[in-house]
């Protein structure tokens, strides 16, 4: 899938329109043997389109600001290294946002910059809102340098129903904050990892909504 599909202005997500037509005729057949099973199937398929929906977000235009790349829950703050397989053997301030199934999949960039290294691993499929799933699941790994060279690691995480991470851009392309990259199908997490001397703007609990909510900012001195 191509950039440019990515930043679409469609409000369902193209994925979404495929599962929603395999769901729908599956169903319509279905209808005339189990009727009762054809309701839940054409449930299926609304609730589908739903969970691809693509909403326009407003970015928050915040200097230095980090905002959430995922609509959800902050599950965890912490301190801790990235994925091994990104490089970064130090710690950095970790924020980790839990999506359920009801909330938008569409992932965003939390700052403006290049993409200096994209890494894929196949992994477990635990539970997303425990904290072995940064390490077992399935996870695709992101590394994106703004203009002061600061590194941000964005790292989408499969969880106990998600099954494929897709991503829409390529390493040494350009992402503006806000900017679609990829989604995550069905349940799962997004962990943003950053310079350890930022400061949070967020707390566990907090609901945010991908390509607006603040989440953290960034030194100034950097």
């Amino acid at each position: 899938m191509t950039k440019k599909e990515s930043n679409s202005k469609y409000y369902i997500h193209p994925e979404g329109w495929k599962f929603s037509f395999i769901f729908f005729i599956a169903s319509y057949l279905i209808y005339f043997i189990f009727p009762i099973v054809a309701v839940l199937g054409f449930f299926l398929t609304i609730f589908t389109l739903c969970f691809f929906r693509n909403p326009k977000r407003t970015n928050p235009k915040i200097p230095n600001s980090i905002i959430s790349s995922a609509d959800g829950k902050v599950c965890l703050i912490d301190t801790a290294c990235p994925p091994e397989e990104t490089g970064i053997d130090s710690e950095m301030l970790r924020i980790c946002v839990f999506m359920n199934v009801f909330n938008v999949h569409i992932n965003r960039s939390p700052i403006s910059g290049a993409i200096k290294k994209i890494v894929y691993k196949e992994g477990s499929f635990f539970n997303a809102s425990l904290d072995k799933a940064s390490e077992k699941n399935e996870r695709s790994s992101i590394i994106i340098s703004n203009e002061k060279g600061i590194e941000v690691v964005v790292v989408q995480i499969a969880g106990l129903i998600a099954r494929r991470i897709l991503s829409f851009v390529s390493k040494n392309e350009n992402l503006d904050q806000g900017e679609r990259y990829g989604l995550i199908r069905f349940g799962s997490r997004v962990d943003i990892y950053l310079p350890k001397n930022s400061s949070i703007n967020c707390n566990v609990g907090d609901k945010v909504v991908a390509g607006e909510s603040l989440l953290a900012t960034l030194a100034e001195n950097i």
